[in-house]
């Protein structure tokens, strides 16, 4: 249980060191490039992949798809939270989790349950209410989580795909992709610094290398809670995405100070009752 405690912490971490950045003159394209930088040294450091082993059999497509789609949703997910909230964003992301149980459903040929038919009209509902403006909002920036969970769906597929490439150890295929993230992010911040004149600040580094530390560490504990709980997986996916939602809504409305109307606290609760009936179907 203290692994699957640790990933919680971690993933919420991310977000609150976002929405802690945004008080200082930063770039959230060199933040994000720290990140990887960390995040790929933590992982090499960790499990030692086998980098002689990666040959041109491997799924680069695949690898590469993933690596472009990280930062980029990384981006979208520290925009969510500056103008969206921690709270639905948070909520976004986990809520992703329809995109990888639809395309299991059209791509893979699974059954759906009762149950998982329930968590789809339960969610769709819960999305809406949750990307609802306060009344007090004359700006709602809904595109942002909308993408956020949209991105995330797509890379949960992708990942799926990747792990079903068994000539590479899984970790292994992670630092690949983190290392093509990692240099896309590269290209990016050369591209702010020589359009905007940018320079690389050490709040930046600060900033990235805690997130990358807290985002490896995300994995990391998630790895090992699976690990931990082999027999009882849907243990560990119920405590995640219902962990992360409820700590999220916490942090975002007790110490951010974050507004939400009785129609986002409605989509809370469905989203908690669509990631519950989820799980259920899947024991």
């Amino acid at each position: 249980m203290l692994y699957l405690i640790l990933s919680i912490f971690c993933s919420v971490s991310v977000g609150v060191l976002f929405k802690i950045s945004r008080n200082y003159t930063s770039s959230k394209t060199q933040i994000i490039a720290f990140n990887y930088l960390f995040a790929l040294g933590l992982c090499y450091l960790s499990y030692e992949p086998d980098i002689k082993a990666i040959g041109a059999s491997a799924p680069w497509l695949i690898y590469s798809i993933i690596g472009v789609l990280l930062p980029t949703i990384f981006l979208l997910l520290a925009t969510s939270i500056k103008y969206m909230g921690i709270v639905k964003t948070d909520a976004a992301q986990r809520l992703s989790l329809f995109i990888p149980i639809i395309a299991a459903w059209l791509l893979f040929d699974e059954e759906f349950n009762t149950l998982k038919i329930c968590a789809l009209f339960v969610g769709l509902p819960a999305i809406l209410m949750l990307l609802a403006k306060p009344s007090s909002n004359s700006q709602n920036k809904w595109i942002y989580p909308a993408a956020v969970l949209l991105g995330f769906g797509i890379i949960d597929v992708l990942f799926k795909k990747v792990s079903t490439y068994t000539e590479l150890p899984y970790t292994t295929s992670l630092f690949v992709i983190f290392g093509i993230s990692f240099l896309i992010t590269i290209v990016a911040v050369r591209f702010e610094n020589k359009n905007e004149n940018t320079k690389l600040t050490s709040q930046n580094l600060l900033f990235g290398g805690l997130i990358g530390i807290f985002n490896f560490g995300n994995i990391l504990f998630y790895l090992k809670a699976h690990h931990a709980f082999a027999k009882n997986p849907s243990t560990v996916f119920a405590g995640m995405n219902m962990g992360v939602i409820l700590i999220g809504s916490l942090v975002g409305l007790f110490i951010f100070k974050e507004k939400l109307s009785k129609l986002n606290f409605t989509g809370l609760f469905l989203a908690l009752v669509a990631v519950v009936l989820i799980v259920i179907s899947q024991s």
